[in-house]
């Protein structure tokens, strides 16, 4: 959960000013938390309310009327402030973005991947909202169990059917702005397989312009995965965040499920 906050507020400043250079400060003046951190933490509280859909639906109507104004799609917004609480068929990467505690909750694989399902299925309910939403936590739960990338990669292509096989160069020239799981989460992955380190990831996936603070949210939690994080790494991004966000970390924390690694090896 720490990887993917720390990738959305590095991110968040070239969302709409995309650059194409891993060549950029990490913690910029003007970061901020988006949607992607805010929905992140609602995921992580309806895990520990008891997971089910209306846990997933209360929570992310609670924290997104509680952070109005932070980037959320146009649907999803009209959903959040309504009194709605039927899915509306997205295919949109804010599945993805939002899955990773689900892959820390979870004590194999296949409940990452029915935890990521049930909280993606509450809006995303396309298929391939689901499909990006179980690929990040099936990536982040096989990173938390040590598998080698090459294991990550063909379990990936294998189950989900995303194509792994391009390099970042590849991407980078022709990737634009895009909202979908299609064109959002197999870039991400590799983003995170051509890494070596947290950071790198991090950077990787910013290089490639187009959503940047998602891209980096869904990289960056399968980088803490395989890399853990560098605790000074967290406590900069602590300083971006509230009170609140920062006491449901600490919620979280207090049942003794794992948040992430603290300490990159």
């Amino acid at each position: 959960m720490h990887g993917a906050i720390i990738g959305d507020i590095v991110g968040s400043v070239y969302e709409w000013d995309n650059i194409k250079t891993k060549d950029f400060p990490f913690f910029g003046e003007k970061c901020f938390f988006t949607d992607d951190t805010v929905m992140t933490i609602a995921v992580a509280e309806a895990l520990l309310n008891g997971g089910t859909a209306n846990d997933f639906i209360d929570s992310m109507k609670k924290y997104g009327r509680l952070y109005p104004n932070r980037g959320y799609g146009g649907n999803f917004n009209a959903w959040l402030t309504s009194d709605d609480r039927k899915p509306y068929n997205s295919w949109g990467n804010g599945s993805a973005m939002r899955v990773s505690p689900c892959a820390w909750w979870a004590d194999s694989l296949e409940e990452a991947e029915l935890l990521a399902e049930k909280s993606a299925a509450v809006t995303h309910n396309h298929p391939e909202g689901i499909k990006g939403a179980q690929a990040t936590a099936a990536a982040i739960y096989l990173a938390r169990i040590n598998k080698e990338k090459g294991e990550i990669k063909r379990y990936i292509e294998e189950k989900y059917g995303y194509d792994l096989s391009r390099t970042l160069d590849e991407i980078r020239p022709v990737y634009q702005f895009n909202e979908s799981c299609q064109e959002t989460v197999p870039e991400a992955i590799i983003a995170f397989l051509e890494s070596n380190d947290f950071e790198d990831a991090v950077r990787n996936a910013i290089s490639l312009g187009g959503d940047s603070d998602t891209l980096a949210a869904i990289t960056g939690s399968i980088a803490e995965a395989a890399y853990g994080v560098r605790s000074e790494t967290i406590t900069r991004a602590f300083q971006f965040l509230d009170d609140n966000l920062c006491a449901l970390i600490n919620a979280w924390i207090d049942v003794g499920k794992p948040i992430g690694a603290l300490f990159q090896h």
